[in-house]
């Protein structure tokens, strides 16, 4: 799993038990869903689909860094599954996992279309 993206914990994004909000985390890691699946698919026009099970493990504090990281599951023909995982990133401590997050591919009129990849490739592979 690939950890691309840090959070600082600040206090606006506690709760009022003093801890990160977790539909604020849910917001982040919708986002990085996002950001992943329009580079994997070189297309900006996707949207979240599905959002499996979400499982909060540990909370996060005021100073914290927090890491998100995703990781492909499975290309679709229109689709593409990831799952994610938010970590402390001092500690390593979990805080929440999510076993499919279902992105689907968008042509122009915000229709799903096929997106037309075969296998999966990282920007680093296709950049030059």
């Amino acid at each position: 799993m690939k950890f691309q993206t840090q959070k600082w914990v600040k206090p606006q994004d506690l709760n009022p038990n003093g801890t990160l909000f977790g539909g604020l985390l849910l917001a982040w890691i919708d986002e990085e869903a996002a950001l992943y699946a329009a580079i994997q698919l070189d297309n900006t026009r996707v949207v979240t689909k599905f959002i499996s099970e979400i499982n909060f493990m540990s909370s996060a504090k005021q100073g914290d860094i927090i890491e998100i990281g995703m990781q492909i599951v499975k290309l679709g023909t229109s689709s593409l599954t990831l799952k994610c995982e938010a970590r402390n990133m001092m500690t390593k401590a979990k805080i929440l996992t999510v076993d499919n997050i279902v992105m689907i591919n968008l042509d122009e009129f915000g229709k799903p279309a096929p997106h037309g990849k075969t296998k999966l490739e990282f920007v680093g592979d296709r950049l030059i």
